[in-house]
């Protein structure tokens, strides 16, 4: 039988890595060995590894933190010395069915033009949810979809699929795909990282896959801002990054006015609520993205996050019941509903807050509040981004949403084109 190495990256989460490490031993195929690679962790990851896992897995200690893809190629080239004919990455807070790695084996082996396999991701606070079951790389509205994300488990879903990409979390690989197309893309740190590396393994000719029967759990860390912009840098900056790097060349002009458009909107957005750290952080991604400059992020470009919601303050001090009208936005008008009763806790303020309830609605749900033509004030809008239209001070921000917006796209577009089409040619040419 073909032997498996197994890679586990970790970063200071001991308690998933235990789950982890626990759930691959349990696996009802034997013929594996596990690489735990340790990125400079500062908690008591390490302890645990070599009182708990020494005798049953290899441990390699990095001196510092190379994030995941420089953790995971860490073991990927340690694995890649032996005789092993397919290679496995694990998240350390992913726990895998025990018939997983069995099941993607078996696939690999009887579909020899898929070069990477991936487990069927649910949540881990959630196992009926399914988290990820295959990627689709759009390049209309140039972002990533995952169509059935979020669906709640039936057993309709077809055995396999065949996508565009798969997440890192619980993957399967043939070794002489890495021969072919190199390890992970170190040079991101962070996110996007998986994506890119299987682009670049289907421009080779390989298919890649997600097995229904092979089923794992992913707690996933959202990427979404809780404490400071460390999410939003690497982010914003490795999704340009990507696309910078695939988009067919006719289509760099509307790529470059796309990306323009959502990073004002995240600007504007900022601004309106006063993060100034995130406005700097999501410019030095920009930056960094179209002038090639990868890797950890610099000193400073990381900030602490306001949250200073001032408007949802002066709602929850103005009302003691809030009707919310959804418009068909039940989701966000929910988000926002536990948000304001979250809030009114802290605040230590009794508030009931009522979704598409009788009577006239306080708060409209809507698109977005920078194009909305209602400046009345008759009702407080709110948006699918968060945003509230509250006062006569608000109202100046939307009047002026066009007009900033086409002083940004123009100031930017033609600098964007041109260091996409520089980054291109230095990758296709090899020149410094």
């Amino acid at each position: 039988m073909d032997k498996i190495g197994v890679v586990v990256c970790n970063y200071n989460k001991s308690k998933d890595l235990d789950n982890c490490i626990t759930s691959i031993l349990e696996s009802t195929c034997k013929d594996i060995e596990i690489y735990v690679v340790d990125n400079a962790s500062k908690d008591n990851s390490l302890e645990l590894l070599h009182n708990k896992y020494e005798e049953k897995v290899y441990i390699i200690e990095n001196t510092q933190n190379l994030g995941g893809s420089g953790g995971f190629n860490t073991g990927l080239r340690a694995v890649m010395k032996e005789n092993f004919k397919y290679l496995m990455c694990i998240d350390n807070d992913a726990m895998i069915d025990e018939n997983a790695i069995e099941k993607l084996k078996e696939f690999l082996d009887e579909h020899e033009e898929c070069g990477m396999a991936c487990a069927k991701v649910y949540n881990t606070s959630n196992p009926n949810i399914v988290q990820q079951y295959g990627i689709k790389v759009d390049f209309n509205d140039f972002c990533v979809k995952s169509p059935y994300a979020g669906r709640i488990e039936d057993g309709t879903m077809p055995d396999y699929v065949y996508c565009d990409a798969v997440p890192a979390c619980a993957l399967m690989l043939r070794k002489e795909v890495i021969n072919e197309i190199g390890v992970m893309p170190e040079e991101n740190f962070l996110y996007w990282d998986d994506t890119t590396w299987c682009r670049r393994c289907t421009t080779a000719g390989y298919k890649i896959a997600c097995v229904g029967d092979a089923k794992a759990l992913h707690a996933m860390g959202a990427k979404k801002e809780v404490e400071n912009t460390f999410p939003t840098y690497y982010a914003w900056r490795n999704w340009i990054k990507f696309y910078i790097e695939f988009t067919k060349d006719e289509e760099l002009e509307r790529m470059s006015e796309v990306f323009l458009r959502n990073l004002f909107v995240a600007l504007y957005d900022s601004e309106y609520n006063e993060e100034t750290y995130r406005i700097s952080t999501i410019m030095a991604a920009f930056n960094d993205a179209i002038y090639g400059v990868y890797g950890k992020a610099r000193d400073g470009i990381i900030g602490k996050i306001k949250n200073l919601y001032k408007r949802e303050k002066k709602i929850i001090k103005r009302y003691k019941i809030i009707n919310i009208k959804s418009n068909n936005l039940v989701e966000d008008a929910q988000r926002l509903k536990l948000k304001l009763e979250r809030i009114a806790l802290e605040m230590g303020k009794n508030i009931i807050v009522r979704v598409d309830g009788l009577g006239k609605p306080d708060i409209v749900m809507c698109d977005y509040i920078f194009i909305l033509d209602d400046l009345s004030l008759e009702y407080i809008y709110a948006d699918k981004n968060e945003n509230i239209l509250l006062n006569e001070e608000d109202t100046f921000y939307v009047m002026n949403f066009a007009y900033s917006k086409k002083v940004f796209h123009d100031m930017y577009k033609e600098l964007f084109i041109r260091q996409a089409k520089y980054l291109r040619d230095k990758e296709k040419n090899g020149f410094s």
